[in-house]
């Protein structure tokens, strides 16, 4: 038999590559006779460069640049292909999880960090960038990345505008005659870990301005000002990004990357399990297990375990999905390409608990899962 082991990370808890090997603990449990093929995935959030930097034998190298509110932090870039394709995560260097939950203010904060650092690997020389394209603080539309890239992004008057999705508002031209010159060669993906549109009520504003720490008041400014940034775009470069596919992603960064600098934008998932060889993991395989910390109505929106589940689905090989936990509004209909869906927590316990024993919960429900699909697996045999 084999198995084919593929979590996303559980977000404050394992990484991809943790959740992997208490995965595979589980299965060994099990029957230290089945094949374990071990691919951890990610779908453009937090931890695309860790996953394709252990998949693909990448360095990882580091720099300080600004937060999302313009202190120092310590962010990471990987170099894959011998140093001809950079990686990077914007959450990194703009993520939500680089602020205290007071701290949080999408008017304010800025993707100004992740632009230092994707300009950092173009001075390495690199022919390809792939850009993990989620889990932003900002919905800022990428002006702080573009910024730091040398777009001009300036007022009435000739001055830069301010930092934040508030400082849009003020945009009146978009200057690109001093952007870095090694754009004009480079290839840019986007892995965009969310499919929404840049405006709208499944837009970045709207959708995830609350939980970036918006305001209600605040989520109708800064949907105005990204609307206004779209005009601008269009009249600078003849980009709509008004309602292109993951336009939203990172709070806009997704149509910022489209829409000033010409990148791709891409499903992460897909372009993940590309890079890691899913398809070629899936031959001869009879069960794939991924893992996920929550599923709900987000991870409808082409999430990891999705993705996978939607490529073992054309192989005809059936995927088990573990979560942390499992949303009330949804269930087994909203999930087709699952053949069954299963929280770790055995019992009631608190968030900090559950987070904190994640791995053992993970080997232990797999163990679970595992004998039930051998038992079944032997009686079709017989």
């Amino acid at each position: 038999m084999r198995v084919v082991i593929a979590p996303n990370a559980l977000k404050g808890s394992l990484t991809a590559l943790d959740a992997a090997r208490a995965i595979a603990r589980g299965v060994n449990t099990v029957d230290r006779t089945i094949e374990v093929v071990s691919v951890p995935i990610a779908d453009g959030g937090d931890g695309t460069t860790s996953v394709l930097c252990a998949v693909r034998g990448g360095v990882i190298r580091e720099t300080i640049v600004p937060d999302p509110l313009g202190r120092p932090v310590r962010a990471s870039f990987g170099l894959l292909d011998e140093g001809r394709t950079a990686v990077l995560d914007v959450a990194s260097a703009s993520g939500l999880a680089l602020l205290a939950e007071h701290e949080r203010d999408p008017l304010l904060a800025s993707s100004r960090g992740t632009g230092k650092l994707l300009s950092t690997a173009l001075d390495t020389g690199v022919e390809r960038v792939i850009i993990g394209v989620g889990g932003s603080a900002t919905i800022d539309g990428g002006a702080g990345l573009l910024a730091a890239l040398g777009v001009g992004l300036l007022d009435d008057s000739g001055t830069p505008i301010a930092s934040g999705g508030a400082g849009l508002a003020r945009l009146a031209r978009i200057d690109l005659s001093r952007v870095h010159p090694a754009l004009a060669r480079v290839q840019l993906r986007a892995a965009c870990d969310v499919d929404c549109p840049l405006l709208g009520p499944q837009g970045a504003a709207q959708l995830f301005g609350p939980q970036k720490g918006a305001t209600p008041e605040g989520v109708n400014e800064l949907e105005r000002n990204l609307e206004h940034f779209a005009q601008s775009i269009a009249s600078a470069t003849g980009r709509d990004v008004r309602s292109v596919v993951s336009g939203g992603a990172a709070g806009g960064i997704g149509g910022g990357l489209l829409g000033v600098l010409g990148a791709t934008l891409e499903p992460g998932i897909d372009l993940v399990l590309e890079a890691v060889g899913f398809e070629q993991a899936l031959q001869g395989a009879d069960l794939v297990i991924t893992a996920e910390g929550q599923l709900d109505r987000q991870s409808l929106r082409n999430k990891g375990p999705c993705g996978v589940g939607r490529w073992a689905k054309r192989r005809g090989v059936p995927v088990v999905v573990l979560a942390g936990g499992i949303a009330d509004d949804v269930g087994p209909a909203d999930f087709p390409d699952f053949a069954g869906m299963f929280s770790i927590c055995r019992r009631p316990m608190l968030l900090e608990e559950a987070m904190r024993e994640a791995a053992p919960l993970l080997e232990l429900t797999t163990e679970s899962v595992l004998h039930a699909f051998l038992h079944r697996h032997r009686a079709r045999a017989g």
